[in-house]
């Protein structure tokens, strides 16, 4: 089992972890760390027993906050999962397009052409 050196609010321990955990321990190590290093510039020196369970409170209460994101992320992403489900499954919806009869457009293709025919001829008495 290999001893690892980590340093948390300015202090080194010596700590055991499981082979091939290192970059796991260092990383934990590193978070508590910068909680320390908070507590400190805020407050000044601390003693080590009280710098580390400040520290650890507060690494608590992101994980917590950061726990309760994710939860309502969860039920977002079920929620938008169900939607989808849904609407593949929906059957889909009945469009009815107007059609225009074939004597209303030749209809109106007549008034069309008899219009032209007009212009032109009011048209050629301007002129």
């Amino acid at each position: 089992m290999p001893e690892e050196t980590i340093t948390i609010g300015g202090k080194e321990f010596e700590v055991a972890c499981q082979e091939g955990e290192e970059h796991f321990l260092h990383s934990a190590a590193k978070m508590l760390d910068t909680e320390a290093r908070t507590l400190m510039d805020q407050i000044g020196r601390l003693p080590e027993a009280r710098m580390l369970l400040m520290a650890g409170l507060m690494l608590a209460d992101k994980t917590a906050g950061t726990e309760d994101r994710l939860r309502v992320q969860e039920q977002e992403l079920e929620a938008a999962r169900a939607e989808i489900v849904r609407l593949r499954s929906a059957e889909p919806a009945r469009v009815e397009v107007p059609v225009i009869p074939d004597e209303v457009a030749e209809s109106m293709a007549e008034l069309a052409a008899r219009a032209e025919a007009l212009a032109e001829q009011i048209e050629e008495k301007q002129t």
